[in-house]
């Protein structure tokens, strides 16, 4: 029998060299697709097909999936990891960096699975996994981009899920908490760069602190635990549509789904410890 084969995106660190490594320990036949493959030269001596891929780049997408397929004559699962978090106000962000972001945590997954798709149809079998966040179900200040692409991908799953039920296909989601990674730094470096200085230079501040104190706390949980979920998902003969894993992510889903509004928005500005002067005092406001 041939091994299962397995892609997986945003594989030069993190969850995704997690995942790339544990799938292989599997005996998945894995490709593991970044742009950086330069990082990737570990995995390559560990067995790992490494692809030089830019979610963005439609032509490079499709020769990745045809590589693969003439390669390994299937594909059986497919994780979205790649993705990136660009924070900042709204007023500050130009458009440009918000559609980039959504052409690689949206655009990009989305061109992926549909490019998987016929050969998964093909073979009436197959798991699709797309790498949200607990930011696809909460909010936080500043992060009204990121969080628009990680709702708009749980949003879409589920659509996906009903559509590829029929030919055999899993969709599941992945919904990581605080996992110990270089997002943290990198999304709060570009916080500070777009709205540290001007009108939300206070709440970027804030918001940019919490953001490093808790990439450097210990509270974070390894991006091994996100690759033990995954695949515990992808051999599951019926797995879950959804799996909250990692720091914080089911309590603060579950305070999110219990609590109003404007509490919810004031447990976020509590936690950002968001000075008095960027707060709007208000008395008596309904949710």
């Amino acid at each position: 029998m041939h091994s299962k084969v397995a892609l997986v995106t945003g594989a030069s660190s993190g969850i995704g060299e997690a995942t790339a490594l544990k799938l292989l320990a599997q005996g998945y036949t894995v490709y593991a697709a970044a742009r950086r493959v330069e990082r990737m030269r570990s995995q390559a001596d560990a067995g790992v097909h490494v692809l030089a891929m830019d979610v963005t780049d439609d032509a490079v997408m499709r020769a990745g999936i045809e590589e693969i397929i003439a390669k390994s004559g299937r594909l059986d699962v497919l994780v979205n990891n790649a993705g990136y978090g660009a924070y900042g106000a709204i007023e500050d962000v130009p458009l440009d960096e918000a559609r980039a972001q959504f052409d690689v945590n949206v655009f990009g997954a989305v061109r992926l699975i549909q490019l998987a798709l016929p050969h998964m149809r093909a073979q009436r079998s197959g798991t699709i996994v797309n790498i949200t966040s607990m930011g696809g179900k909460i909010h936080t200040p500043m992060g009204a981009w990121y969080h628009g692409t990680k709702f708009a991908l749980e949003a879409i799953s589920d659509c996906l899920r009903m559509e590829v039920e029929p030919f055999g296909i899993d969709v599941v989601v992945i919904e990581p908490g605080g996992i110990k990674t270089e997002w943290a730094g990198i999304a709060a470096e570009n916080l500070l760069k777009v709205s540290g200085t001007g009108s939300y230079a206070p709440q970027a501040s804030a918001m940019a602190k919490l953001m490093i104190n808790e990439a450097n706390g210990n509270r974070q949980s390894p991006p091994q635990l996100i690759a033990e979920t995954i695949a515990k998902a992808v051999n599951a003969a019926r797995p879950k549509t959804r799996y909250a894993v990692g720091f914080g992510a089911r309590p603060m889903i579950l305070m999110r789904r219990l609590l109003s509004d404007r509490a919810f928005d004031s447990l976020m500005r509590m936690a950002a410890r968001m000075p008095r002067s960027a707060q709007r005092r208000s008395c008596g406001a309904a949710s």
